[in-house]
């Protein structure tokens, strides 16, 4: 289970004045299973420049989906579990990609959890340790590393015993 994320968001009475509109734990998470990736969704924007108007919370009723709206971002925190239990759980999914709108690298033998986006992507480490693989390369990242991911093919691996939890701010570009 993934651990629960408050989520303090602001906004506009209908007076105009800036207001807390809610806080508490962020709704919509998305825990596939034991050793699957645990996402929590925590914004979404649906087109640049993003509009504020509104109280709605864009997070939910909406199907879950690795790119953001073409135009928009998405920021989310994902909890990445230990390879020797996430690796299993990728060879056995039947997460149809094209459909989530990201494309698997199925072929790449390095790991099973290669994938492209058409985004650029924020990644911040609030917590353990990933490696971020490259078609050709990797790099350790640790708590409080940050990584700016231009629409590669690339994968993670978390080759500790604890889990791994990595904010992501994703915006729409144009693919490669």
């Amino acid at each position: 289970m993934p651990r629960a994320i408050r989520r303090v968001v602001t906004g506009h009475n209908a007076q105009g004045r800036a207001v807390f509109v809610s806080d508490g734990p962020a709704p919509a998470v998305y825990d596939r299973g034991p050793g699957a990736t645990a996402v929590t969704e925590l914004w979404e924007t649906r087109a640049t420049p993003a509009s504020n108007a509104g109280n709605d919370d864009p997070t939910m009723g909406q199907p879950q989906r690795l790119p953001p709206p073409k135009n928009g971002s998405k920021f989310r925190v994902v909890e990445y579990p230990p390879d020797s239990k996430r690796v299993a759980a990728l060879h056995g999914s039947s997460h149809d990609s094209k459909s989530e709108g990201y494309v698997r690298d199925l072929k790449n033998a390095r790991h099973p959890g290669f994938h492209k986006t058409a985004t650029i992507d924020y990644a911040i480490v609030l917590s353990g340790e990933i490696y971020a693989l490259m078609d050709e390369g990797e790099v350790l990242l640790k708590t409080g590393d940050v990584l700016i991911q231009r629409g590669t093919n690339h994968a993670w691996s978390n080759r500790t015993e604890e889990p791994c939890c990595i904010a992501f701010v994703l915006i729409d570009a144009e693919p490669v």
